[in-house]
């Protein structure tokens, strides 16, 4: 159904123009059109550009119901022109376009419609059902709501998730009986995701002769190791090129208890990690994480200390750090977590490096309080945008001198873009970042920009190891970084997708010492290809070039 009926008719034939004022013509169409009279509604009101914006309406109507489209869209246009404040043109010149199968320039004229009106039921209601057909169920939300849409009875799943059922029903923000809002479909999927158990989850509305709706989940869930044995032993040994594996186990006791942990024997860079987390009191938007690290690395320092005079520092860090921290989501778009990390750092076999850099090489222990604030500042779900934020701070204290307190700070400005309706062909990713240091800070607690696989502020062009030690990429106390990327979908398979596409980088990074950063602002930019397997595993292969030196670079990576 895609048209205004508000017209009212009258029996008996269309009576001559020249008699009647405006006025009389209006309400005499109006009686035809009751009378369902479409061919005695076209001729009482003719093509004409000096016809009432009134008559140019019923004229296309009364044309519309004829199935004479061309003609009907040609009374709407001129109508419009006439007042292009009467959102009606623009809710019959969607629905036109909907016939044909014009989706996007439906979705466009409703959009204009409701701007004029916001609070138009119908065309919200269509815009709406345009956007769920699509499967954009977020965008569907935003207009379902403004005309007080959609109303859930039920919950249900496909398949049935083991997760702990008091836990699941949390989980869910919405009351049976009443209206399902965009605010509370956001927040049940931080939630969700909050716990760290679905890989993959899709939400479908089912609608009921009675015009409320089920929802229903679809959640990939993580159990024990794996779903299968094959996705167990993928996922354990998916690090083994870079001698490492990870054991993880998911959702234990189905309580949302996870266990992830890391081990890593490459002689140059020894690491262990491993960490507990679980919902705190069976509540999904509480979660608490108890983690442990270990280290023992080879650093090459020549390219990074004392950037102006290029040396063959060397050194072995020896690290242990033992943490706590809780996380909160306040809702779909405010999050938070808090905690406290202890630390112990030893520096051995420390060779060319400068005597002015020697408070950076402190031996011993500090404790921080660390705490992180995630707001979704812009989410236009008609276009698939979402503009993110991100602070952290890090507070803390060493028990060494000529170290004393300390502090950190970084922010993030994530956007990610999906440019078509639906899928995700070239998807759109970037990210500004900053972060700064205050006060004396030992050398493992500088930044670095560079690819490394410990190190998530990347320079794709700028490899962070050298013959398989750490410390080749930029280093310092403060840093401004910049990425993009796009990626278009090479392959889409059953259990294997296939992304390629460019990237740039660009960042600056500099220390108040002059012992570390960088003196110019870098450049990067290259291609890379994503290869999704399971939808849970993605390996990227890349090759980077640095602007400024003309290096090149090739960079390789697993991400669950």
């Amino acid at each position: 159904m895609i048209f205004l009926l508000l017209l009212f008719s009258l029996p008996g034939r269309a009576l001559p123009q020249a008699t009647l004022s405006a006025s009389d013509r209006i309400s005499e169409v109006k009686k035809l059109y009751d009378a369902q009279r479409w061919s005695d509604i076209v001729l009482a009101v003719p093509e004409s550009p000096d016809e009432a914006d009134e008559l140019d309406l019923y004229r296309g109507l009364a044309l519309a119901q004829l199935q004479r489209w061309a003609e009907a869209k040609m009374a709407f246009e001129a109508g419009l022109m006439r007042n292009p404040r009467d959102a009606r043109f623009l809710v019959e010149l969607a629905g036109i376009a909907y016939r044909e199968k014009q989706f996007s320039h439906a979705k466009w004229e409703l959009r204009r419609a409701v701007m004029i009106n916001g609070r138009d039921d119908y065309a919200n209601n269509f815009l709406a059902s345009i956007y769920f057909l699509e499967g954009n169920l977020e965008a569907a939300l935003k207009y379902w709501n403004r005309a007080s849409k959609p109303k859930l009875e039920d919950l249900t799943f496909d398949p049935q998730p083991r997760l702990n059922s008091l836990l699941l029903d949390r989980a869910f923000a919405f009351s049976p009986g009443s209206e399902w809002r965009r605010a509370q479909f956001l927040t049940t999927q931080a939630r969700l995701k909050n716990l760290d158990v679905f890989s993959h989850m899709l939400f479908e509305l089912e609608a009921q002769a009675d015009g409320s709706f089920d929802l229903r989940f679809h959640g990939s869930e993580r159990n024990g190791w794996g779903n299968t044995k094959w996705e167990g032993l993928i996922s354990l040994l998916r690090g083994l090129p870079y001698q490492s594996v990870y054991p993880e186990f998911y959702n234990l006791d189905r309580g949302g208890l996870n266990w992830l942990s890391l081990v890593r024997w490459d002689d140059e860079k020894r690491r262990v990690f491993t960490e507990i987390a679980a919902p705190l009191r069976e509540n999904a938007a509480m979660r608490y994480r108890v983690y442990f690290e270990g280290r023992n690395e080879n650093w090459d320092l020549g390219n990074t200390i004392a950037p102006s005079a290029p040396s063959s520092a060397h050194l072995n860090l020896e690290k242990a750090v033992a943490g706590a921290e809780i996380q909160c989501v306040v809702s779909g778009r405010w999050q938070w977590k808090s905690g406290v990390e202890y630390s112990y750092r030893k520096f051995r076999n420390l060779a060319g490096v400068p005597p002015q850099t020697a408070a950076f090489f402190t031996d011993g222990s500090a404790i921080a309080l660390r705490t992180r604030v995630g707001r979704a500042l812009v989410r236009f779900p008609e276009r698939r945008f979402t503009l993110d934020s991100s602070v952290n701070g890090e507070f803390g204290t060493f028990f060494e001198n000529p170290l004393n307190r300390y502090g950190r700070i970084e922010g993030s400005l994530p956007v990610d873009w999906f440019p078509r309706a639906v899928g995700e062909d070239y998807e759109m990713q970037a990210d500004l970042r900053g972060g700064r240091t205050f006060g004396k800070v030992p050398f493992d607690e500088l930044f670095m920009l560079g690819f490394e696989r410990d190190n998530d502020l990347w320079l794709r062009g700028h490899p962070g190891l050298r013959n398989g030690e750490k410390g080749n990429a930029p280093l310092g106390r403060n840093y401004v970084l910049a990425n993009w990327e796009m990626n278009k979908i090479a392959y889409k398979g059953t259990f294997l997708t296939v992304k390629v596409g460019p990237f740039v980088d660009s960042g600056n990074i500099y220390d108040p010492s002059g012992n570390f950063g960088s003196p110019k602002w870098l450049w990067d930019t290259g291609i890379q290809v994503k290869i999704r397997l399971l939808g849970s595993l993605e390996f990227v292969l890349g090759y980077g070039k640095d602007l400024r030196s003309g290096n090149n670079s090739l960079f390789t990576t697993v991400t669950r």
